[in-house]
This record gives structure tokens, C-alpha cells and sequence, in this order.
């Protein structure tokens, strides 16, 4: 990638920043020249767009259909072996105030009163009972979600897992206008901050010191995945794959669907495996960016990734992934912040590779319209944590679900349920209004329910409704 030489003006920028950064007493000497490299980068204005006509679609060796991956030995005391290699990392610093949560996104109850981290758990120490292995649980916590994550993970003081959480770093928001930190401005509370994106997961690994102590414990891989993805569960087959082929990094990515339009996808590029986002697509390229028949996969942001290699990168600091920048506004004040993806990271490692995975390892919960979804009878859920897709249902993709914003909150959701419908033969669902549903309710096919504006518009108990528009009581 193409860095320019800083203009005066930026220079000047640049040294001004310096000096104020050094003055915030509240983060590390890391995260500092972690800050610094970081808006360095931004402002000597890397190239950031590919060259389109160098896109090629990456072969069955780059990206491996699940069923060509590498078999498994049947017998336990290899996969016992497997197992001791691995550490799962669950991405933990997002906060649940878009679903009306406070706290950590990964304590919504998501089924049967239990919590994403509930699940996670459960998982993990089913497989160290059946295999008799020591899998730890590694939390990726923000400034934002440390002190609960804490509190929370005592109740698991009696699982048979260690759990350890370190925080990922923690950066100066810059005010828009004359490139200050936002704190160095008076704002020195949490909105004058921002966590960098879960890309500073390699360096946030390396300088929280759990890197060393992983490598010394012969620990090889580690799994990284959102907390809120139901379906990013520790998969022997890619793990064993991996290790067989020495390969450095594996990205899982899964067929797009029209819902995924502008997920990021792998390509290949000057002969190497590339995470292509919309971000880095030229405007007269991005419908075809969004063609499901051209890019036919997305990433879901599952990783695995050797503990070595990622020693050896952060060392080198060979990591420069693409700089996201995501503008915001606090008390009025245009601020920046600075971002990046772990996704992106896939090109500096030997030997990566993508992973064709099933759609089931794709369940994330980011709304209510989610939350509805496994919780119906869509989805059961295992002793083990596992939340395993209904073999009644016949169609392969999901319901499309969508509710009106009386329903964003989950508390607001719950409380518009008495129990959640039936959805096994539901093809889509729209919801607009003050709306409330009753318990023991099917829904068939294709069905949208309105409530007339100032209406309140109950669903009686038991109702069967199967390909319909409901605007009022009459309807059903």
C-alpha cells in the first residue's frame, strides 16, 4: 500500500497531537505510540481503494469448501491433542444500548434466562469434560465493559475453565476541527474515548502479556469471535485442518444472502488472500460490490489464528491493517475516531486461507428482530450451550423479520410478547405500531401487522395467521 509524505499543515497537526498525547495520564505508553502510529497512518493517507481490475476470485485452495477440509480422527486422544492447542477468544468490548442494555452486549438473556456468555461457557466446559482438556476462555473487554465483565465472570468461579479477560486499548477521540483529543478539551469522561475496533485485538493480546503466557502453556490457535454470534462454536475440522497445513490464519466466511450485501468478502490480489470491505470499493463498483453472483461469500468475522505468528507480526509491527474512520458527534462537538479490523489482517499472515463454512455458523444477534428468531421454536437449545437450527424447517434461509421501533428495546420487546410465535413456516414478518401479541400464536408465509396510528392492536391468544395483512381485529 502507497503511503504519501505528510503535507506542513498535517505535520504541524501531527506534532501538536504528539505533545498532547503525552500529557494523558490515563492510558499506557503502548496504547500512546499505538495512537500515534495509528493517526500517523491516517494522515499520510495510505492507499485505502484496490485496484479493481486486480481482483480475482479466490480458488478451492484459498478459500476451502468445508467439506475438502482436512478429516478428523475419530479417535478422543487425538482430539484431546487438538484441543490443547486452542484458546477461544470472544470479542467482548460491545456495549447493549442499541437493544436498550446497559452493560456488556454479551450479558442479554438470549434463551431459557441464559446470557450469550451463559452459552459460551457451557460450551467450553462440555468439551473439557467429554475430552478431558484445559480450553480457556479469553475475554477481549473495552474501558466500556471491563468493570461488569469482572463482576459477571465470578459466577463462573466453579466451571472447569480458566477465564481471562484483558482489555483492548483505549484511544483519544480527535476533535474534527483542530485535530486535539477530545479529552485534552475537557471532556475527560468515557465519551471522550474510544476503543480502536477489535483489530487491536493482536496488539491488545501481546501487550496485556496473556500472548507470552499462552505460547508458553503450548497453546497454538486461538479462536476469535464476536460474543454475540450464537453459531461461532469450536469446530475440530477447521482446527485440525490448520494445524495439518500450517496455515497462519483462517477466516471462516459463509454463502451471501441478500441480507449480507455489504459484508466484507475475500478475494485475491497481487497473490495474496485479501479481505475486500465496501469501504475500499470505487463508487461505480459497488453494485456490482454487492452482487451476490460475483462476490458470492462474506466474511463472518469467525477467526482462528496461530499465537506465533501473531507474536511475530506485532513484533515486526507488520500489521497495518486498513484505518477505519468512523465519524460521531459528542455534546455537539464533530470528533473522529480511528478503527480497524481484525478481518483485514489476513494478508500478513503465511499461509491464510478462507474456509467455506455452513450458514449456521453465522447467528448473530445485533436486534430484537434476532432475538425473536432463536428465540422461537426455530431454534432449540442443547445441554451443552448449543443452539441448533429445527430440522422441521424447511427452507434454508431464516424468516426476513422486521419490527418497527417499539420493539427495539428488549425490554420492550419482551414485554410485547406473552410468548414468541411460531415461526417454523414463517417466510417474512413486518411489524408496525403498537402492537402486542398474545400467547400459543403461529405465523404462516407472509405476514405484516399494522397498527392504525394512536391504535393499540392485540393479537389474541392462539391466533393462526398465515399469509395476511392484519390492520386491525377484523383481520384475523
Amino acid at each position: 500500500m502507497a503511503t504519501a509524505t505528510l503535507s506542513p499543515a498535517d505535520s504541524e497537526k501531527l506534532t501538536n497531537l504528539k505533545s498532547a498525547v503525552a500529557s494523558l495520564n490515563q492510558i499506557s505508553d503502548n496504547e500512546k505510540s499505538g495512537f500515534i502510529n495509528l493517526v500517523t497512518r491516517y494522515l499520510s493517507g495510505e492507499a485505502q481503494h484496490v485496484e479493481w481490475s486486480k481482483i480475482q476470485t479466490p480458488t478451492d485452495d484459498v478459500v476451502v469448501p468445508y467439506d475438502k477440509l482436512a478429516p478428523l480422527s475419530e479417535d478422543p486422544t487425538e482430539t484431546k491433542k487438538l484441543l490443547d492447542k486452542l484458546v477461544v477468544l470472544k470479542l467482548n468490548g460491545g456495549l447493549g444500548t442499541t437493544m436498550g442494555c446497559t452493560g456488556p452486549k454479551s450479558v442479554i438473556e438470549v434463551r431459557n434466562g441464559l446470557t450469550f456468555l451463559d452459552l459460551i461457557v457451557r460450551q467450553i466446559e462440555a468439551l473439557n469434560t467429554k475430552y478431558g482438556c484445559s480450553v480457556p476462555l479469553l475475554l477481549m473487554n473495552s474501558f466500556n465493559t471491563h468493570d461488569d465483565t469482572l463482576k459477571i465472570v465470578q459466577k463462573y468461579s466453579n466451571s472447569n475453565i480458566e477465564i481471562h479477560t484483558f482489555n483492548q486499548s483505549q484511544y483519544p477521540r480527535l476533535v474534527v476541527e483542530d485535530f486535539a483529543p477530545l479529552p485534552c478539551k475537557g471532556n475527560a469522561g468515557k465519551d471522550g474515548w474510544n476503543p480502536p475496533g477489535h483489530g487491536d485485538v493482536f496488539s491488545a493480546l501481546m501487550n496485556s502479556g496473556k500472548l507470552d503466557a499462552l505460547i508458553s502453556k503450548g497453546k497454538e490457535y486461538v479462536f476469535v469471535a464476536n460474543s454475540d454470534n450464537l453459531g461461532a462454536v469450536v469446530d475440530l475440522k477447521i482446527l485440525n485442518h490448520l494445524i495439518q497445513n500450517k496455515n497462519e490464519y483462517c477466516m471462516e466466511v459463509t454463502p451471501k444472502t441478500l441480507a449480507d450485501v455489504k459484508g466484507g468478502t475475500l478475494i485475491s490480489y497481487e497473490g495474496k488472500v485479501q479481505l475486500l470491505e465496501i469501504a475500499q470499493v470505487p463508487d461505480q463498483h459497488v453494485n456490482e460490490f454487492k452482487s451476490i453472483e460475483k462476490f458470492k461469500i462474506f466474511n463472518t468475522n469467525n477467526l482462528w489464528v496461530n499465537l506465533k505468528a501473531i507474536k511475530r507480526l506485532v513484533e515486526a509491527d507488520a500489521l497495518k491493517m486498513e484505518i477505519i474512520p468512523n465519524p460521531k458527534e459528542v455534546d455537539g462537538i464533530r470528533v473522529l475516531q480511528l478503527e480497524t479490523a481484525a478481518g483485514a489482517a489476513i494478508r500478513f499472515f503465511d499461509r491464510a486461507i478462507g474456509a467455506n463454512v455452513p450458514r449456521s455458523r453465522f447467528l448473530p444477534v445485533k436486534a430484537s428482530s434476532d432475538l425473536l428468531l432463536v428465540q422461537s421454536d426455530l431454534y432449540t437449545l442443547t445441554d451443552d450451550g448449543y443452539v441448533i437450527r429445527n430440522p422441521a424447517r424447511t427452507n434454508p434461509s431464516n424468516p426476513s423479520i422486521e419490527l418497527g421501533p417499539e420493539f427495539k428495546k428488549v425490554a420492550n420487546f419482551l414485554s410485547r410478547f406473552k410468548s414468541i410465535p411460531s415461526i417454523i413456516e414463517l417466510d417474512s414478518l413486518k411489524v408496525t405500531g403498537d402492537v402486542y401479541f398474545g400467547a400459543g400464536i403461529t405465523l404462516k408465509g407472509k405476514v405484516n401487522v399494522t397498527a392504525k396510528y394512536g391504535v393499540k392492536l392485540e393479537i389474541p391468544d392462539g391466533a393462526v395467521i398465515a399469509n395476511k395483512d392484519v390492520n386491525g381485529p377484523e383481520d384475523i
